[in-house]
């Protein structure tokens, strides 16, 4: 019978070593600074997603939202309830099927979301100040190719 090989031992890579922890760390930090910035104007990250989509494609359904977002119907319902309390937000119906609500800004939201957007850029020039425009258009077309690469199609929200 032969004798079981031993594994050899090798020290474990320094944690420095890691993509993954460089882009978790720069992520912390960026995310977090729009989660605080967000909240001075009383503003959720997936709120300002939300609306984002809703620029984007008026009318949508919360089902199609869900979709896109790749969240739950029960979550996308609760941001759309905040948003509609902040009248940024409002549903009408399909003019052929009254069951299925379309989603849309309203004009206090379309007056709201550029101020949004900006806190958004103001956190992208912050953090990214270090960076010539090369080297931001090369980081931009990596991290899009990861995302392909992978087939990532959930939008972060938090």
């Amino acid at each position: 019978m032969e004798a079981p090989r031993r594994l050899r031992r090798t020290a474990a890579p320094k944690l420095e070593s890691h993509l993954g922890y460089w882009l978790r760390r720069v992520s912390n930090q960026v995310s977090g600074a729009f989660v605080r910035a967000l909240q001075t104007r009383h503003t959720s990250v997936a709120e300002w997603v939300v609306m984002c989509q809703l620029q984007e494609r008026p009318g949508i359904t919360p089902a199609e939202l869900a979709g896109r977002l790749d969240l739950t119907r029960g979550a996308v319902s609760k941001v759309i309830d905040k948003l509609e309390a902040k009248r940024w937000v409002a549903h009408s119906t399909k003019p052929e099927d009254g069951r299925v609500q379309l989603m849309s800004l309203t004009r206090q939201g379309s007056r709201i979301l550029p101020e949004l957007a900006e806190i958004a850029d103001q956190n992208d020039r912050e953090f990214f100040e270090g960076l010539d425009a090369n080297e931001k258009a090369a980081l931009r077309r990596l991290l899009g190719k990861l995302v392909e690469f992978h087939q990532i199609r959930n939008v972060p929200t938090q």
